[in-house]
């Protein structure tokens, strides 16, 4: 309850803070409006079907691109992990393909598949792809040897050290991987539909944007950033539930 206290603090003073400045003329209210008045957009907003509808679009390509990337990132990601050979032969390619800006991807997505959401899920799942792919592979090789040489003398076949050792020991990863990538695959799902022009939350912030509604603007950027924390927020909790075993939630959970 104090740290939910401290950050509801937190954000009432930073929403204090944005009511005063163009109320002292700070900067025109024409370039940051009145919190009082995005709020007042908002209200209205969320009555209005079409807002939802948006809304919709835009998960919908998160949630098909994250799931898309994830299960080709756990899958490639295990088994290259788990091949010394494999992981040097491409680590070279990793390192080359990972930094490569998801942005810049966009142009090849229209041209391959046009104006539609194929496009989009393109830069989504290039983008999140990478952040669950290479934290997979980290905690792949992270097997303790020791432990991996127990379970060859004992016997165990290649589907039980995957199931009772491979497994567990790269779940943290996973899951920390699984948490990134969906932060940025909302983040392109919102760049992608700016830019591309696919009916959701990101082609009415571009909208807003060229009809000089910096009201409605302001008002669209806040929506994305709930999303954010509720993503973010969600993909918490699911972390914790899902590693109530492990070391670091155990000790966390006994420091407080």
């Amino acid at each position: 309850m104090r740290k939910i206290l401290l950050g509801a603090v937190g954000l009432l003073g930073f929403l204090v803070v944005w009511q005063l400045i163009p109320t002292l003329g700070l900067v025109d209210p024409h370039y940051l409006p009145y919190v009082t008045d995005v709020f007042g957009w908002l209200s209205q907003e969320v009555r209005d079907l079409a807002f939802w509808r948006r809304l919709r679009l835009t998960m919908t390509s998160w949630a098909i691109g994250l799931t898309v990337a994830t299960l080709a990132a756990v899958a490639l990601g295990t088994m290259v992990g788990m091949v010394p050979f494999l992981r040097r032969a491409t680590h070279t390619t990793v390192e080359f393909l990972r930094p490569v800006p998801s942005v810049a991807l966009i142009p090849l997505a229209v041209l391959m598949f046009g104006l539609q959401m194929r496009a989009a899920l393109v830069i989504i799942v290039y983008a999140a792809f990478w952040q669950v792919f290479v934290q997979v592979l980290y905690g792949v090789a992270d097997v303790d040897a020791v432990a991996r040489d127990t379970a060859r003398s004992f016997g165990l076949t290649r589907r039980e050290r995957l199931r009772y050792l491979v497994l567990p020991t790269a779940l943290p990863y996973l899951m920390t991987g699984l948490r990134l990538g969906a932060a940025i695959a909302l983040i392109l799902a919102v760049t992608a539909e700016m830019v591309i022009g696919n009916p959701g939350l990101g082609r009415m912030i571009e909208l807003s944007r060229s009809a000089g509604d910096a009201v409605g603007l302001y008002g669209l950027v806040v929506v994305t950033g709930l999303l954010g924390l509720l993503v973010n927020i969600v993909f918490r909790v699911v972390e914790r539930r899902s590693l109530a075993w492990h070391q670091s939630v155990r000790s966390d959970e006994a420091a407080r």
